[in-house]
């Protein structure tokens, strides 16, 4: 399984933040912003992950990251020189797609849940195209799924003024190999963008959409605003406080996959023995 990252864009709503910083590599609570999303596909069971960035941010990615083998990875890297929509990433990835299932995250969706993992696999095992819907109390601000009376999805709206659902497309999707050719046919929209929301609603009509709710067991946090970036540093925090395990950790989810042995998480943790995410990492390779 093949996975993308979509780490590019502006960052214009964290200014300034976002000035010297890609906002994908800024800080939520004790990780980089990308280690969420990362590792979400990693759950999946994607082991081959292209990231696409900003050019001016190759190289921060490249350090933070290098060529994933220490995870167990591959991890290649495409650069997107201008915003072109959600749906280029599959014009941009074309080659690295290569015929295979793939899955699309953006880089500043944070996903918690304790079926997330199951959940994520049946979406990268799954046929045609698997979108996932969350509740949200403000559906305008989003892509909404509109239901029939069978709860079989019927319509997906771009920020509609009057929403017939509360259920909001979110940051994750799976598609077969043919979503290059898809969002290649596609138009742009009126903002010169290939909209995700098309992409989507193509399969809809040829009834190859499968839409996930993602239930009360689950959080979905984006990280797009001064505001949602500090509450979904205060979540993790909460979390991870009170459970005393760590969200998105590629060196947890590695180990736990079987993506490296013991003998290599031992030598990730060493560099780090002395920091708290170091620690944490030893008392996971402690209890074995």
């Amino acid at each position: 399984m093949k996975g993308i990252v979509l780490s590019g864009g502006s960052g214009t709503r964290l200014y300034p933040m976002t000035r010297a910083a890609n906002k994908q590599l800024l800080p939520v609570y004790n990780k980089p912003m990308v280690y969420y999303p990362l590792t979400t596909l990693m759950l999946a069971g994607c082991r081959e992950i292209l990231l696409v960035v900003n050019p001016q941010d190759e190289q921060a990615y490249r350090r933070l990251f290098g060529d994933g083998s220490q995870w167990g990875l591959r991890l290649e890297y495409a650069v997107q020189p201008t915003a072109g929509g959600i749906a280029e990433a599959f014009l941009v990835g074309r080659d690295f797609i290569a015929g295979d299932r793939i899955g699309l995250i953006l880089g500043d969706n944070l996903f918690y849940g304790d079926s997330l993992p199951a959940m994520a696999e049946r979406g990268a095992r799954g046929t045609g195209a698997v979108i996932y819907a969350y509740w949200v109390s403000d559906p305008s601000a989003y892509g909404v799924i509109e239901f029939d009376a069978a709860d079989r999805p019927v319509a997906i709206v771009e920020k509609p003024k009057a929403p017939r659902s509360n259920w909001a497309v979110t940051g994750l999707y799976f598609y077969d190999a043919d979503v290059c050719d898809v969002a290649a046919s596609i138009p742009r929209s009126a903002r010169g963008e290939l909209e995700i929301t098309d992409v989507n609603m193509h399969y809809l009509k040829q009834g190859r959409l499968t839409v996930e709710k993602l239930g009360r067991g689950y959080a979905w946090l984006d990280t797009g605003t001064p505001s949602s970036l500090l509450r979904a540093a205060q979540f993790v925090e909460t979390v991870e406080d009170r459970q005393g395990l760590q969200i998105g950790s590629p060196e947890e989810v590695a180990w736990r996959k079987g993506y490296i042995d013991d003998a290599a998480f031992a030598r990730l943790i060493e560099p780090i023995r002395e920091s708290e995410y170091g620690k944490y990492l030893q008392r996971l390779a402690a209890r074995g």
